[in-house]
């Protein structure tokens, strides 16, 4: 069973970059696939970007071109580098793990019933 654990929020001004980290804790990530979910005040969670077990990346259309999801060469560690943050960026971002030696496709890498492991979330939050 893997724990992600997140890291790397905090407080940016409009047009900044930000780079988020989940750590496996005491596992890695080479069985799983992962993403970065987020949630803002008042909004329903959504998928931001996914990086399946085979290598394949899917973003969300508001984060395409600013937000590059990757992992360490040891699948300890997820990264989200996020460019040229945006006021409506702002949202508890959250890491989660999928299950053991699933792929998942374009249509399910987003959609949070795919994942079964959840950190407790970082906050981001940009101003202008």
């Amino acid at each position: 069973q893997v724990r992600p654990v997140e890291s790397g929020g905090g407080s940016v001004q409009s047009g900044e970059s930000l780079r988020l980290s989940c750590s496996a804790s005491s596992s890695t990530f080479s069985l799983y696939s992962m993403a970065w979910f987020r949630q803002a005040p008042g909004k329903e969670r959504e998928g931001v970007a996914a990086l399946d077990i085979d290598g394949s990346t899917t973003y969300a259309d508001s984060v395409k071109e600013r937000f590059v999801v990757s992992q360490d060469i040891a699948k300890t560690t997820l990264f989200l580098q996020m460019n040229g943050l945006k006021l409506e960026d702002t949202a508890i971002y959250y890491c989660a793990a999928g299950r053991p030696n699933q792929s998942l496709n374009r249509f399910q890498a987003l959609d949070a019933e795919w994942y079964n492991y959840w950190g407790q979330g970082t906050q981001v939050t940009v101003s202008s």
